[in-house]
């Protein structure tokens, strides 16, 4: 007597995806893919069918504007899109024996850009202010609506590896408005803007400098809290007034005062001057000096930086320096172990899709001007805020990544600000690589 063959027995198909929003942009090159992950009980995934299909918008992409790649139970799904906008997406896997289920990814698309293969979106957040390479091709990127830090791979579009928030050991609940940052061995340190907000309000949390130590690298890169100092604001004013109100810091710090004024209080940038530990610069986007259209940049060094935020001491300061930026001020100064410096240099001014831009090049020393290397593009949406790191300038190919701070755009075309997009994943900026030279 034979034996009779036994049906097999399918479950029901599954499918889960890495992410349900996804950002990407017009033209562009490497955009970051969601991950879908696929099984049914009793086959082989390798069986098994993904395919997409658009349930809206098909001007922003069509069926064949999506790929689906890989094999087995993981597959990566991309989308080339077509036009800015929002549009959403159905992935259905399809069993061995007809059966399917779906999942819906909830696509936007914003405007194609200049230098599209120069061009990489860091996303969850729209607003970066602040950079330090960790080495590795990997960046820590500050955010200046939130006092999160974030882990990115400098060379790929996409969300960020690790995050870390230190609020609670900073002791507060609003954002301290993270504006620049310093690395000097081990040790970076970050200060908030120092300013009132955009109403002329004082916010204790803005008059921040803390620090975070950095353990491993790359993407191995961890941070931990250092300490605190919240009076540099302070100290400023005070040492200020103390030299005849030189630059207007006690009028610019008043009740009323809206930070980014031409005579305003407002801090961007941080670095350390040439060969030293201890004496950081302070680069200001406002004031100018003199407070007039075509005014200089300052910087203010601080002798005793790492006294000052361990607790020690109150700041002290040495000689202020006051640098020709073709009426532009620093809105980010890093430099490279052979101390040259380099400057982002822009407006005071809160309009930063129409203001200009520019990169200087710079000593470090006080007796020495800065140098015009080129300008940068305005009619990009957001401002150019960060730079990640400084190359050797004396090459004439030399390269340097920037960062723009996108909270004010509008990404996707339906007058929403970026930063107040409901979904941190379709939140981005750009980091963009420039031959620094022009």
């Amino acid at each position: 007597m034979g034996s009779r063959a036994h049906a097999v027995s399918y479950g029901t198909p599954t499918i889960s995806l890495s992410t349900a929003y996804l950002s990407g942009a017009v033209g562009a090159v490497g955009d970051p893919t969601v991950q879908v992950t696929v099984a049914q009980s009793g086959a082989d995934t390798g069986a098994l069918t993904v395919s997409a299909s658009l349930s809206s918008r098909t001007t922003v992409a069509r069926t064949t504007d999506v790929t689906v790649t890989g094999t087995g139970g993981t597959r990566q799904v991309a989308v080339n899109a077509r036009a800015q906008g929002y549009t959403d997406l159905t992935l259905k896997v399809t069993g061995v024996d007809g059966r399917s289920a779906t999942k819906t990814l909830h696509y936007a698309a914003s405007a194609a850009v200049q230098q599209p293969a120069d061009t990489r979106y860091f996303t969850g957040s729209s607003d970066a202010s602040a950079a330090v390479d960790v080495g590795g091709g990997y960046v820590v990127v500050a955010d200046d609506e939130s006092n999160a830090l974030r882990l990115y791979d400098r060379n790929a579009s996409g969300a960020p590896l690790k995050s870390w928030d230190f609020s609670s050991r900073l002791g507060v609940t609003k954002e301290v408005d993270i504006e620049g940052a310093a690395r000097v061995g081990d040790t970076i340190y970050w200060t908030g803007s120092l300013g009132n907000n955009k109403d002329g309000e004082y916010k204790s949390a803005r008059n921040t400098v803390f620090t975070t130590k950095v353990t491993g690298s790359g993407s191995g890169t961890t941070l931990t809290y250092g300490s605190s100092y919240k009076k540099l604001r302070d100290d400023l004013v005070a040492w200020d007034e103390a030299h005849g109100d030189r630059y207007g810091f006690a009028a610019g710090t008043a009740t009323g005062q809206v930070p980014k004024q031409i005579d305003g209080f407002n801090v961007e940038g941080l670095e350390f001057a040439p060969g030293s530990t201890t004496t950081a610069y302070v680069g200001f986007r406002a004031p100018l000096t003199p407070a007039v259209p075509g005014g200089k940049a300052l910087l203010v060094p601080v002798t005793n930086i790492d006294q000052v935020v361990a607790g020690r001491a109150s700041a002290a300061f040495g000689t202020p320096i006051e640098l020709d930026l073709g009426g532009l001020s620093v809105r980010d100064i890093r430099k490279n172990d052979a101390n040259q410096y380099l400057i982002v240099a822009g407006s005071w001014t809160a309009d930063d899709n129409s203001d200009p831009y520019a990169l200087y090049s710079w000593t470090g020393s006080a007796a020495d001007r800065p140098v015009k290397l080129r300008d940068l593009p305005t009619t990009d949406p957001g401002g150019w805020e960060a730079v990640v790191d400084v190359p050797d300038l004396t090459s004439p190919t030399a390269r340097a990544e920037l960062l723009t701070d996108n909270g004010s755009a509008d990404l996707y075309g339906d007058s929403t600000e970026a930063k107040d997009l409901t979904h941190p994943e379709w939140k981005k900026s750009r980091a963009v690589w420039f031959t620094v030279t022009g």
